[in-house]
């Protein structure tokens, strides 16, 4: 299973990763879209929409099932990425490459309780046995 080491992760299985304006990217990892299957719909959060911690704030849906996509922290969402909206497959194709929206986080030292690789590996390892 494909978990790069510089992102960070939530127990919910989003990825986080910090852009260089202090922002942060969201999507969902490998393992999510593994378990769902084949991406079928996209609803991402309205931009301007202030974010609670784990707040349910977008929504995937597969041939399968649909999920909640929780925020990783609390903050504004100042971004949503339509491609996958229109093209709900690349969260399949390219789950690290296919970001779904970004947030500006209100603290971002609340980034510091995520998951890294290692703490997320062992989550899905716990999940699958």
């Amino acid at each position: 299973m494909n978990i790069p080491t510089d992102l960070k992760y939530t127990k919910t299985h989003e990825w986080v990763r910090q852009e260089a304006d202090g922002t942060v990217s969201v999507g969902i990892t490998h393992h999510a879209q593994d378990l769902l299957g084949d991406m079928v719909f996209v609803e991402n959060p309205t931009v301007g929409r202030q974010l609670a911690q784990n707040e349910e704030c977008a929504v995937v849906e597969s041939v399968k099932a649909a999920s909640d996509v929780y925020a990783p922290v609390a903050g504004e969402v100042v971004a949503v990425n339509d491609a996958v909206e229109s093209a709900p497959e690349s969260l399949n194709k390219d789950p690290y490459g296919s970001w779904m929206f970004r947030l500006r986080p209100s603290n971002p030292a609340d980034l510091e309780g995520l998951l890294d690789a290692a703490g997320y590996q062992a989550l899905v390892e716990s999940e699958t046995h």
